[in-house]
């Protein structure tokens, strides 16, 4: 048999297999340019402001923070619901100290991850349903747990993730950026976890889809030479 018939075979077979992979990669490629990153982030849905915070003399000095909680590795100054706290790390933990004294503050409960939810969000929709989360969910499984999950009743179903022990911010969630994981899970053709960008059936699929062109240009050439040839 002639090099073109085999050619053409290559061409029609490779292509069924990776005809639907390259569709969903156009897909997916479409909607991660159409829709800013700064929007599937979602900086728009919350900020997390930062102020300048004013002298005061009643705070803990550092030699006492230190002597108080031993093994205490960084601090930092900041503030919680108007509060002004110290952000402690050990070698273990993170939680906050009250800054004028000295008192390590609990985990923060329901009604101060409500308070603290709404002080940070930018929309107009209302607090939906607020959850205790020990067990990340895959949205947010790369944050620390627990957390507390506040749902807001808006158009995109905004989810803010706040830590208990420090108030951090620790993940913004919304219909746009669901769309966007969705669809990045097929992009880079990770089913199960969504991060491994050089997998195995993505090396696959790209050396398929190097299979598929070069046997298109093979054709090329030979539907040249043909047309020469008459």
């Amino acid at each position: 048999m002639k090099p073109a018939f085999w050619a053409r075979r290559a061409h029609k077979w490779i292509g069924l297999i990776v005809g639907v992979q390259a569709l969903l990669w156009m897909l997916s490629g479409v909607y991660m340019t159409v829709v800013p990153l700064d929007v599937i982030h979602g900086d728009h849905l919350a900020h997390a402001h930062g102020e300048v915070l004013p002298r005061a003399s009643e705070r803990v000095a550092p030699a006492e923070l230190t002597t108080r909680y031993p093994g205490l590795r960084s601090f930092r100054l900041t503030h919680v619901l108007e509060r002004e706290v110290f952000d402690v790390r050990d070698a273990t933990s993170r939680f906050l100290v009250d800054a004028r004294t000295g008192e390590r503050l609990p985990p923060m409960d329901r009604d101060q991850a409500i308070a603290l939810a709404q002080s940070l969000y930018q929309g107009d929709g209302q607090v939906s349903r607020v959850e205790w989360i020990t067990r990340a969910p895959a949205e947010a499984k790369t944050r620390p747990v627990p957390m507390w999950a506040v749902h807001f009743a808006d158009r995109g179903d905004t989810t803010l993730y706040l830590s208990p022990a420090s108030g951090d911010l620790l993940a913004r969630r919304h219909s746009l950026w669901r769309w966007f994981d969705f669809l990045w899970m097929f992009h880079i053709m990770d089913y199960e976890n969504r991060t491994d960008v050089n997998n195995l059936l993505l090396r696959i699929a790209a050396i398929a889809g190097l299979g598929f062109a070069l046997s298109g240009v093979w054709l090329l050439f030979y539907s040249f030479g043909s047309r020469r040839s008459a």
